[in-house]
C-alpha cells in the first residue's frame, strides 16, 4: 500500500520504553495487553504501535496502525497521521472523537528545520523527561480494504512561543490525570474537546535539542537518536 500523508507535522516519535512501563507510570496496573511492539527510538507512520484506550470498561493497550483514512474516503481524501484539534468536531473526525479516544505514550517527538536536503532533526520532550501522553483518535474496528481504515492519528494544535522556532504545530500532550479523563467514555465529545484545549501542557513544559541527521532515515533506530547531537 502506498501511503499519501496529509499534515506531516509530528511525523516521528520516540517510544523507547515498553508498553508496560508507560502503563505503570499511568497507573494502569490492571491493563490488558494485546501488544507485541518493542521499544523504538524512531517511530515512523505506517507502523503498529501500542495505544492506550478503554474498551468495554477495560484498560487496554493494543498495537494500532499509525495512519488513518475512513473507508468511505478512499480515493477522496489522503491518509492522515495527524488530526487538527480545531477540526475534531467535523463530520470526518466526530465519530472517532466520541468512540475512539486514545493516548499515545512516548518519550518525545521529532520535528525538522531547514531547507530540503539539509533538514535538521530535533528531539522534543518534557523538561522533567517524564513520559508524554499524546492525544490520539483511532478506529479500533477491522480493516477491509487497507490497514489505514483501522488506524490512529495524533491530535495536534497550534504551537506557541519558542516552539514556533521548530514547527507551527505540536501534539496535544496532557499529564496523566488529564489524559485519563480524555479516555473516560463517560465524558462527552464536547467535554473532551474542552479538556484538550485547556489542559494541554504549555510550551514551557518542553525543551528540545538537535539530534543526528541520520535520524532522517526512518529505518534508523538506535539509542543515539534520542541524544543531543555532538557539537
Amino acid at each position: 500500500m502506498i501511503l499519501q500523508y496529509h499534515d506531516p507535522m509530528c511525523g516521528r516519535f520516540d517510544q523507547s520504553q515498553t508498553a508496560r512501563f508507560y502503563a505503570n507510570v499511568f497507573g494502569w496496573a490492571d491493563a490488558v495487553y494485546d501488544s507485541e511492539s518493542t521499544p523504538a527510538y524512531n517511530v515512523p507512520p505506517g507502523t503498529y504501535r501500542p495505544l492506550m484506550h478503554i474498551q468495554d470498561g477495560e484498560h487496554r493497550i493494543d498495537d494500532v496502525f499509525w495512519s488513518y483514512r475512513a473507508k468511505w474516503a478512499e480515493g477522496k481524501l489522503p491518509i492522515s497521521i495527524n488530526a487538527r484539534l480545531d477540526k475534531l468536531s467535523n463530520r470526518y473526525w466526530s465519530r472517532l472523537l466520541k468512540n475512539g479516544r486514545a493516548i499515545v505514550p512516548a518519550d518525545g517527538w521529532y520535528e525538522w528545520t531547514g531547507e530540503k536536503g539539509k533538514k535538521q532533526p530535533w528531539h522534543i520532550h518534557r523538561k522533567d523527561r517524564a513520559p508524554l501522553f499524546m492525544l490520539a483518535l483511532a478506529n479500533f474496528g477491522a480493516s477491509t480494504e487497507n490497514r489505514a481504515e483501522a488506524g490512529f492519528v495524533i491530535v495536534t494544535d497550534d504551537a506557541a512561543e519558542g516552539m514556533l522556532d521548530i514547527h507551527d504545530r505540536r501534539p496535544v500532550v496532557l499529564d496523566a490525570a488529564s489524559a485519563a479523563l480524555w479516555l473516560d467514555p463517560a465524558i462527552s465529545p464536547e467535554q473532551a474537546l474542552e479538556l484538550a484545549r485547556h489542559a494541554a501542557l504549555p510550551p514551557d513544559a518542553f525543551e528540545w535539542f538537535k539530534v543526528r541527521p541520520e535520524m532522517n532515515r526512518s529505518t534508523t533506530d538506535r539509542a543515539q537518536m534520542a541524544l543531543p547531537m555532538p557539537e
